[in-house]
């Protein structure tokens, strides 16, 4: 099912009798999302978080803190874990046993799958434990910082066990189970990705000085190109679904916030990519805009934002064409549950989303884990303003216990929301696609 809209029209629609005490996040979540499963468990992880899909979505590769014995205190670094989803129909219901892939004591971060080789990964790893676990750093604010250890590079190996759950594993197969650097320079490397053909990794490199720059390493010729060099840092980037663009973060303003941008890709004759054009900055506002990722079908994205509140980061969804400038795009709210929710991404064909959240089953706030929840819209939604039900089930949350839904209806792409209070007092309440809940007046 999808949410989209005709704005130009005014609706109206009356559904007397709801109540604030009938809404939950599944219900302020949907239609866009349903089926919510968190995958990771605090009981086998003290967070983990950052997961990505592989080819066929049989498998997941995530990072994670295990859970210490009582007594003792958490690995002050994450490992890269592989995972099989476990199904039953086509709804994903849970995640079969982990497996590290990363040497202990190392620190790592953003896995991922080859395109077209089963069982091959990449991580950034620095595959020892770090010496100077307090290198140069950078943050969208005070409270969410990350270091970057100097020895961390790209790295890659073949997963015996996914060969092995395919019968492709032999004798005979062509394989490194253990971790083997593709990148070897001075400074931090990671944050990497295959393009969809393989050949290419597209990565962040951060220099002693804390600034990152986005390369290009090509796997036919060993060679690595940088390609986004602007001041400040330039990070976790991806290309689009067809090779021929990129997404990415940037606090090149120098101001401690982050900006999503995308580009295209400029190739030579040859097919090599040498460089980007056409460079369209999606957000440009007071919040922390990160981990931008493509809808399959390459026209919108979804990304974590603090435009609620760096209490609560939360999944936006945004137009990532080129042209439009920021203040015209089309945002919408995807996820809206009390804590963190970020690092979104899509499977390969767009029915699932699975992202990193704070939230508990039921309610309140826990620890990081990894959650996916069936995607039931089309690219498209990810811009759409709210669905009706979500923007009523705002309002009803805004006026608080007691409150009774009278009205609604949609004007351009705000929600009029008419709303009788305990104490008696009618109120229309404007719901804008971000979610956020205005009173535009009332009566007694």
């Amino acid at each position: 099912m999808t949410t989209t809209h005709t704005v130009a029209a005014l609706t109206l629609c009356v559904a007397s009798g709801l109540t604030y005490a009938q809404t939950d996040w599944h219900e302020l979540e949907a239609p866009l999302l349903s089926d919510h499963v968190r995958l990771t468990s605090p009981d086998q992880f003290a967070k983990a978080g950052e997961a990505y899909f592989s080819p066929d979505a049989k498998w997941i590769i995530f990072q994670a803190v295990p859970k210490p014995a009582e007594g003792e205190e958490p690995a002050p670094y994450y490992s890269m874990y592989v995972a099989p989803l476990v199904y039953e129909g086509d709804a994903i219901t849970g995640l079969g046993e982990p497996i590290q892939l990363s040497p202990p004591g190392s620190a790592n971060t953003c896995g991922w799958f080859h395109p077209t080789k089963p069982g091959v990964v990449l991580f950034g790893s620095t595959m020892v434990k770090p010496t100077e676990p307090d290198s140069p750093s950078a943050s969208g604010s005070g409270r969410y910082a990350w270091s970057f250890p100097v020895e961390m590079d790209i790295v890659t190996m073949t997963v015996p066990q996914i060969l092995d759950s395919m019968g492709l594993l032999s004798d005979k197969t062509p394989h490194s189970f253990m971790p083997q650097r593709i990148t070897d320079a001075l400074g931090y490397d990671a944050e990497g990705s295959w393009s969809p053909d393989g050949r290419f990794i597209l990565y962040t490199h951060v220099n002693e000085e804390g600034d990152g720059d986005l390369y290009i390493h090509d796997m036919a010729t060993d060679t690595d190109t940088p390609i986004v060099v602007a001041k400040g840092y330039d990070g976790g980037p991806f290309f689009s679904p067809d090779g021929s663009r990129i997404c990415y973060r940037s606090d090149r303003r120098g101001d401690d916030l982050l900006q999503v941008y995308v580009a295209d890709l400029v190739r030579d004759e040859r097919g090599v990519i040498t460089g980007i054009k056409n460079e369209t900055a999606l957000t440009d506002d007071g919040a922390v805009n990160w981990a931008p990722f493509f809808h399959p079908d390459g026209t919108t994205l979804v990304y974590a934002t603090s435009r609620i509140g760096h209490h609560n980061y939360e999944v936006f969804g945004l137009d990532a064409m080129p042209g439009d400038p920021p203040l015209k795009r089309h945002a919408r709210r995807i996820t809206i549950a009390d804590g963190f929710d970020g690092l979104p991404v899509f499977s390969p064909d767009g029915k699932w989303m699975m992202w990193t959240s704070q939230r508990k089953e039921d309610a309140g706030v826990g620890t990081s884990q990894v959650w996916v929840a069936r995607y039931n819209g089309t690219g498209a939604d990810v811009c759409a303003p709210l669905d009706q039900r979500q923007a009523e089930l705002l309002a009803l949350r805004q006026a608080g216990d007691g409150a009774t839904l009278l009205d609604s209806r949609q004007f351009k792409r705000n929600w009029l929301v008419g709303i009788r209070t305990p104490d008696g007092k009618t109120v229309t309440y404007r719901v804008n696609p971000d979610s956020e809940v205005s009173p535009l007046g009332g009566n007694s």
